[in-house]
């Protein structure tokens, strides 16, 4: 289960085996049943989690509309984490749920530390991951406030296909700060086009 870890740092650093033997020993398995929480409103994040397969939804409850918002979706190959309250040991300030059966790998904060002390160059791995997370972060701050909501859904669809095969519509509405009725007329108007 640990081969889609390895196979995703491969592509931006070289390890040796003893290095590859190394980094395997820090991470541990989980999964996930559709439905179970990885991480709850108020709980301490204490592990870091790379998706080996299944799909996760990181969301709020909006305390004006009582309402689920979405803040990310995790796949095959992406990480789920809270980051803030990882690294600080503090309360998370969202959820993370599977949508589906989820195969997780899993390292606590220590063991994370201790990783990246004996394989140094582990660090830039996850510097490009945290970079490429800011990035997408960045962007989908600027479209919110910039693009209507059909361009957001053309270009979430153009750039996370997985995502909309895998993922109810009501929840990519609920992403894009939009209705589920008003996403399903977005649709119809893009299919007849």
């Amino acid at each position: 289960m640990k081969k889609p870890l390895i196979k995703s740092i491969s592509e931006y650093i070289e390890l040796n085996s003893e290095e590859l033997n190394l980094i395997e020993s820090f991470w541990t398995e989980k999964t996930l049943e559709k439905g179970e929480y990885l991480l709850r409103n108020g709980e301490i994040c204490r592990t870091d989690n790379f998706v080996v397969s299944g799909t996760l939804k990181a969301f709020y409850i909006n305390s004006k509309t009582g309402k689920e918002e979405i803040l990310y979706f995790a796949i095959e190959n992406w990480w789920a984490t809270d980051i803030d309250s990882f690294q600080k040991k503090k309360s998370s300030i969202y959820n993370i749920q599977a949508i589906e059966q989820t195969e997780l790998l899993q390292i606590r904060y220590d063991s994370f530390q201790e990783m990246l002390k004996k394989i140094p160059k582990l660090e830039r791995f996850f510097r490009i991951i945290l970079e490429k997370y800011l990035g997408s972060l960045q962007k989908r701050i600027i479209e919110d406030n910039v693009l209507d909501a059909e361009q957001r859904y053309a270009n979430f669809t153009e750039n996370y296909p997985k995502i909309t095969d895998k993922v109810p519509q009501y929840l990519i509405a609920s992403y894009l700060g939009i209705t589920a009725e008003f996403l399903s007329r977005i649709r119809k108007k893009h299919k007849s086009s």
